[in-house]
């Protein structure tokens, strides 16, 4: 964990410096699209099951309800104009990178579920997954996305928590990277 710790912040500090002029692009594109914020907070849960504040940039519009996507009827409607771009390039995600640096997440681990997910949460905690820290990638991430059931996602996240090193958190960077060019396993 310790080595994984030295990457999170080897990674992130860099990749926020870089990151800075586009992240700040988007944050007036979602605002300049949208009324309301251009980052949104949401309470995620971390490691060993503890909440935290995590931020995206917001792709919904303000009033829409706050749950996993897959619950909605029709994600689209809540979407702001320019949210599906955001959320098929992951532009939404590059503000969590603040999370890796501060301790809260890390480059690689399980996405984290939002504070409402219980029967994720719960499946996780029996799987003891619920002891590594959330990524901003995973395996489950590379290998499905968002069209994976919850007992997949959570196969995967449990073969991850047995098969976790350094070499293999590099191998899902590179494979994240694929499918991020690629926009593949966004269904909104």
């Amino acid at each position: 964990m310790f080595l994984k710790r030295v990457l999170d912040i080897a990674i992130s500090i860099p990749a926020i410096a870089i990151l800075a002029v586009p992240m700040i692009v988007v944050a007036f594109a979602v605002r300049a699209t949208s009324k309301g914020p251009a980052l949104y907070w949401s309470k995620r849960v971390g490691r060993d099951n503890h909440l935290f504040s995590m931020p995206k940039f917001r792709t919904m519009r303000v009033n829409a309800p706050v749950v996993a996507t897959h619950l909605l009827n029709d994600p689209a409607q809540h979407l702001t104009p320019i949210g599906g771009f955001l959320r098929k390039s992951s532009f939404d995600e590059l503000p969590q990178l603040w999370c890796i640096l501060k301790g809260d997440m890390s480059l690689v681990g399980p996405r984290p579920a939002l504070f409402n997910q219980d029967d994720l949460i719960a499946a996780r905690t029996a799987a003891n997954v619920h002891t590594l820290p959330p990524g901003l990638t995973g395996w489950a991430q590379v290998n499905g996305r968002d069209e994976l059931a919850i007992p997949d996602k959570v196969a995967l996240d449990a073969e991850y928590l047995r098969r976790h090193s350094l070499l293999f958190d590099l191998r899902i960077l590179a494979m994240t990277a694929m499918k991020v060019v690629g926009g593949s396993g966004v269904r909104h």
